[in-house]
């Protein structure tokens, strides 16, 4: 695995939950989730860094499946990223409406992907908290309760491990504090 672990939780025996400040184009996992726009047009943020280091074979499979709704997920190859696919998850603009419902479809469609794959680890950053302005506190909170409440219906997942990859200092501050801030277990 690549990056700092800032923050870990086993939530349930053998299923765990990670904070990491490092690359996403850097996981070893099974999936990596890109934070894509409708068109999946990969041009900047996660989405560019991913097509730069992964290669050009991960925009032209993108432009095959697209277009995907917000709140919706497609997946592709990871050409040459040390994971096995690319997940396109595709968060909220803010500003247009029903924004958190919005993110936690999308990072629910991302898990389903990676279960339906048999995948057992998957790394997301901040989906919708750059260029698509969402909040990041916000982000933090939505990621991490959609990701409990799909762990919580779906005990028979494949999954092992979620890791919640960024890379910047700020953004991975919000997320730790947010993080903390959980009574574990949560609703205790």
């Amino acid at each position: 695995m690549s990056g700092t672990i800032l923050w870990e939780k086993e939530i349930r025996d053998g299923v765990w939950l990670r904070l990491v400040q490092g690359d996403i184009t850097e996981e070893r996992v099974d999936a990596v989730v890109n934070a894509a726009n409708s068109a999946l047009a990969h041009g900047g943020g996660v989405a560019g860094a991913i097509v730069r280091k992964g290669g050009d074979e991960i925009q032209r499979e993108s432009d095959r499946v697209a277009p995907v709704p917000v709140g919706g997920a497609a997946m592709t190859g990871a050409g040459r990223l040390p994971a096995r696919a690319v997940i396109h998850a595709v968060g909220p603009r803010m500003g247009e409406g029903d924004e958190d419902a919005k993110l936690s479809s999308a990072v629910r469609s991302a898990l389903r992907l990676a279960c339906e794959k048999g995948f057992g680890s998957i790394s997301m950053p901040a989906i919708g908290s750059g260029i698509f302005g969402y909040p990041k506190d916000r982000c933090a909170e939505a990621l991490l309760s959609t990701t409990l409440e799909f762990l919580k219906e779906n005990p028979e997942t494949t999954l092992r491990e979620v890791r919640f990859c960024n890379f910047d200092e700020p953004t991975c501050s919000i997320f730790l504090a947010h993080f903390r801030s959980v009574e574990w277990p949560p609703g205790s």
